[in-house]
């Protein structure tokens, strides 16, 4: 059984001017600690004290470093015996990474933790700019999916959105309704312009960190090299390094919330152990903690202790934490540190320091001096003032290098192998992807063209009905399939259409034609049947053929036949030719006319001009003269 009152201790208290070491107890370890301080008033030296003793007193803890100095300090600490307990998370170690994956077996009734806190982290990320209701909704859904499709991880989020074969297997596999509606309902009915605007962003955003190999190799393992369970059980120690300097701001909060959400859930799991007499204590320390704290972090300082795993939380100040994170710090910590604080932060800490202390005595703390309410047996103690230990010398042989091959051949993978892996995976989404677009391909070219509409035409040659996809056209021959070889040999006709019943005119009809130029040489159309065509002049005929040849000549527009074109074409220049000759025989005979006939009237003037009646005024001239005026014809 764990031995609660075993003390850690951190402090020197100089009260009548005597100074005494001071610590605290396990059993009060358990209510949290909370550590706030200017930079370089000492923080990080308290977590290094409280640490090192952790791990001579062969405690389990978890450490996460976003500076890489502390990590290196720690693994001096480490005596021979637990060499092979360390697991040393150092992500700028490409050559042999560890992997880490989230999304791996979660329960399905905390799946909708691990996605609030990928969502926090992305939108601390992403920025107020580029974060959006509609991107945290898509991407909300898009993990929650991919948590119930096997051996997901955060490289399938690209591949969900843009794949539609990869999306299709994992929707197969979603078991809650409401997700499963999401994609089955609502994405799928995404037109392409909305998908356009809505996805792109995500996936830039995410496509960030997969395109980095250091992370990529980490996140994208398909299992995690080490299990936080079996790390917390068995008193494990977990360094974790995410020095900024190396591995970028981005990547370290991404990692340290990715560490802080599986320590969690390994943490839940822990409910099938009795409490008192199987459950052992996980301490887990995390300085500038604002970095992983996430929304999801209140539920841990709430919930942590029952399944005992113990925080230490350490920062600068008040303002680096979301309102709700900082409520839940404060409404959950037992024990409160605080080292020189800025003036803000000293007006809120003397809420729950006073009325004891001022906001005035925590502004003018000096280094390594502090203030403290200490857990004590369960019950919190007035606040008193109090000095730090300095920093714990190492007093035996440093084990590090050794530490440092242990854990790279234990947890680690050659890059070689993970980058195998991915590809592999990677081909398998894009196989999926080309193996259906080949297959609909096939498919298209086995079957033919597919067509909306289809309309019956009559076979030219044996008159069986036939289906074809465009509107039949009654001067363009159609043909079943076993004499579509016949094509060639008949050119386009002139007929009528019959469809539905309704009987409409050929396209080429001469009574619908203009008849202006027939009108102006003073000719009329055929409205009045064949008796007037029998006695028309020579030249209304040849108008006739002109008109029917015109037709032929545009109805041979589907012939390929260049011969048969020429033939027309011919036949249509004579006619035209043979109709100006006429016309312009008719306007000389038209004109010997009328010559004649005044010659004539002036004859007959010399001879009888006495006898001779006078002409009525306003009388016509007589149509017999042969003389036609602009407008008039000649009745047929």
């Amino acid at each position: 059984m764990n031995d609660d009152t075993k003390t850690t201790y951190f402090g020197l208290t100089n009260f009548r001017n005597q100074e005494r070491r001071f610590g605290i107890k396990k059993n009060d370890r358990r209510k949290h600690m909370y550590i706030i301080g200017k930079t370089g008033m000492g923080k990080t030296t308290l977590l290094e004290n409280l640490a090192m003793q952790d791990i001579q007193n062969g405690e389990g803890l978890a450490f996460i470093d976003p500076h890489g100095e502390t990590a290196y300090k720690l693994l001096d600490f480490v005596p021979r015996e637990r060499m092979n307990d360390v697991v040393y998370f150092d992500p700028a170690d490409t050559a042999f990474p560890v992997g880490l994956n989230v999304m791996e077996n979660v329960d399905p009734e905390r799946r909708h933790f691990v996605a609030s806190g990928l969502m926090s982290v992305f939108k601390k990320i992403f920025g107020p700019d580029v974060w959006s209701a509609r991107m945290e909704y898509i991407l909300g859904n898009t993990v929650l999916a991919l948590l119930e499709y096997p051996q997901s991880t955060l490289l399938s989020i690209n591949p969900m959105l843009a794949v539609k074969e990869f999306r299709k297997k994992v929707v197969e596999n979603i078991t809650d309704p409401v997700i499963k509606a999401f994609w089955t309902q609502e994405f799928a009915k995404y037109t392409e312009r909305f998908a356009a605007e809505a996805t792109p962003a995500i996936q830039n955003k995410v496509g960030q960190f997969t395109s980095n190999a250091l992370i990529r190799n980490i996140i994208g393992q398909r299992h995690s090299t080490f299990d936080m369970r079996r790390l917390m059980d068995e008193r494990k120690i977990l360094i974790v390094n995410l020095a900024k300097g190396r591995v970028g701001e981005d990547t370290a909060r991404l990692l340290g919330t990715m560490v802080v959400t599986k320590l969690y859930l390994a943490a839940m799991s822990r409910v099938d152990v009795l409490e008192e007499t199987r459950r052992s204590d996980f301490f887990l320390y995390v300085d500038e903690f604002q970095n992983f704290a996430t929304e999801a972090f209140a539920n841990i300082l709430s919930e942590a202790r029952k399944y005992r795993l113990d925080l230490i939380l350490a920062h600068q100040y008040m303002a680096q934490l979301a309102e709700e994170v900082r409520d839940a710090v404060i409404g959950n910590v037992g024990t409160m540190v605080s080292f020189r604080v800025g003036a803000e932060d000293a007006e809120f800490l003397e809420k729950e320091f006073g009325p004891d202390l001022m906001a005035t005595d925590m502004v003018n703390l000096g280094f390594a001096q502090i203030y403290l309410k200490l857990m004590i047996d369960g019950v919190a103690s007035h606040p008193f003032s109090a000095t730090t230990l300095p920093p714990i010398t190492n007093q035996q042989q440093s084990y590090r290098a050794d530490i440092l091959e242990a854990s790279r051949t234990n947890y680690g993978t050659p890059r070689a192998a993970v980058e195998e892996e991915i590809h592999k995976w990677s081909q398998e989404v894009e196989g999926e992807a080309r193996t259906k677009e080949f297959a609909d391909t096939s498919k298209q070219k086995s079957e033919g063209p597919k067509h909306d509409n289809l309309y019956d035409a009559t076979c030219a040659v044996c008159g069986k009905i036939t289906k074809v996809p465009f509107v039949p056209d009654p001067g363009r021959p159609v043909f079943c399939k076993e004499h579509i070889g016949l094509a060639s040999q008949y050119p386009p006709r002139r007929a009528q259409h019959h469809r539905e019943g309704v009987t409409k005119a050929p396209r080429y009809d001469i009574s619908t034609r203009s008849r202006a130029p027939i009108l102006s040489v003073g000719i009329r159309g055929d409205e009045q049947g064949e008796a007037a065509a029998k006695s028309a002049p020579p030249h209304a005929l040849l108008l006739k053929d002109l008109a029917r040849n015109t037709d032929s000549v545009s109805g041979a527009r589907y012939d390929t036949r260049d011969h048969a074109r020429k033939e027309k074409q011919d036949n249509l220049s004579a006619l035209r030719a043979a109709l100006k000759k006429s016309l312009e025989s008719q306007k000389i005979s038209s004109q010997q006319a009328a010559i004649s006939s005044q010659q004539s009237s002036a004859i007959k003037a010399d001879e009888g001009g006495a006898n001779e009646e006078p002409k009525a005024e306003g009388r016509k001239p007589n149509a017999d003269s042969g003389t036609l005026k602009p407008g008039e014809h000649v009745e047929l």
